[in-house]
């Protein structure tokens, strides 16, 4: 009885599709045909269920009721899998109008898997028509910028290009000028406060001074700016030798006056010998 239920079930599993509807059958004929056939199998179905709860209803041997309901059902799987293995494929009517109906149902089914494959291809075509303009617009700005670019550089190029040596020389030139003029303007105010506020001595007339000693020859002094532009000209033209040797032809206070308020330094190993401090650096 199990080997018949388990073939039963194989061949009502095999015969009855879920996916044939009344809805897709074209023929009335081939509708009733297939709800009579349909109708046969459940009855069959039926019957074999109702024999199966017969056969579960009697009593099993008392030793041990556990293995008996196995080893039953061990034999009804084991059919149905022989059923299997002997199964064939069958066809549940030769109707001509159900497997028109049939066929029409398949290719609806392929037809809507195509056109969603359709529409997703399309999709992804828009999204990619789109990515490119938006491409096209990116690398159409970088080429505007990268034009731009170049323009100025071919402008700052051609204007290196027209200042020349020439001009570059006539602007150093009028630089210096201004400053020598500049420098100039500087000693001049300088040399008029100094010959203001520290003039030679009285008794030295205005050119010349005698020693206490008549022994001595005359000399000539030299004004505190003298003084100054010494030291200024010889600390600028010979740096690693700024020193000026004292004179007889300099009035000594104003030795004192330099060397006190830190505008001169005498030499550390001769004492007749000063510079101008480094007030530059």
């Amino acid at each position: 009885m199990a080997e018949k239920f388990a073939k039963t079930m194989s061949l009502y599993e095999q015969q009855v599709s879920p996916t044939i509807t009344s809805t897709l059958l074209s023929s009335e004929s081939a509708k009733e045909q297939l709800l009579e056939d349909c109708e046969e199998l459940w009855k069959q179905m039926e019957e074999c269920q109702n024999r199966l709860m017969l056969q579960e209803t009697e009593t099993l041997p008392g030793s041990d009721p556990k293995l008996s309901l196995l080893m039953k059902k061990v034999k009804a799987l084991t059919a149905e899998l022989n059923q299997w293995q002997k199964r064939k494929p069958e066809i549940l009517t030769m109707n001509p109008d159900v497997l028109v109906a049939l066929g029409r149902d398949q290719l609806q089914k392929l037809n809507h898997d195509l056109e969603m494959v359709l529409s997703t291809v399309h999709a992804k075509n828009t999204k990619l028509k789109q990515d490119l303009v938006r491409e096209q617009q990116w690398l159409e700005e970088q080429q505007q910028l990268i034009d731009s670019l170049n323009q100025t550089e071919e402008e700052i190029s051609n204007q290196v290009i027209q200042f020349s040596e020439k001009r570059a020389f006539q602007e150093l030139k009028s630089k210096m000028l201004k400053i020598k003029a500049y420098k100039d303007k500087i000693l001049n105010a300088l040399g008029e406060f100094l010959e203001e506020h520290f003039p030679l001595p009285e008794d030295a007339g205005t050119a010349k001074k005698k020693r206490r000693s008549s022994e001595e020859p005359d000399v000539q002094l030299i004004t505190l700016h003298e003084v100054l532009e010494s030291l200024i000209h010889k600390l600028i033209n010979t740096p690693y030798d700024p020193y000026i040797t004292i004179t007889a032809s300099v009035w000594s206070p104003y030795i004192e006056l330099l060397l006190r308020y830190g505008i001169a330094l005498r030499h550390p190993e001769d004492p007749h010998r000063i510079r101008l401090e480094n007030f530059h650096q």
